[in-house]
């Protein structure tokens, strides 16, 4: 199988214009606060690397439905996974949260 040098980069190049996307549309569909997280924000970027954001907005939505909102109104162009909190749920586990810890270590803030 022929190995593809390079890819990282392109994903990576890729990802960050999703990223930088998102941050100019985001706050006018009411996100609060919006970070990358995970794999690309540790700068870890192979082929499969999605774009992961955590955003908080407020939302009568249950937590597994979140996501929903932001795929249909952004309409991602690269895999991306949405993790939606709201203000109060932010806060409730802001230092307890594995991932929102690295998020506050590692992450890129977008918004907020």
């Amino acid at each position: 199988m022929p190995m593809m040098y390079g890819f990282s980069e392109q994903r990576r190049q890729m990802l960050d214009a999703e990223a930088r996307r998102f941050a100019e549309e985001a706050y006018g569909y009411g996100a609060l606060r919006a970070c990358v997280v995970g794999d690309f924000a540790a700068g870890d970027v192979g082929p499969d690397t999605e774009l992961e954001l955590m955003i908080v907005q407020e939302t009568d939505e249950p937590f597994r439905r979140r996501a929903d909102f932001w795929v249909a109104h952004i309409r991602p162009r690269v895999g991306t996974r949405f993790l939606v909190y709201t203000p109060e749920e932010f806060e409730a586990v802001e230092d307890e949260d594995a991932m929102l810890l690295e998020a506050a270590r590692l992450g890129e803030v977008l918004i907020g």
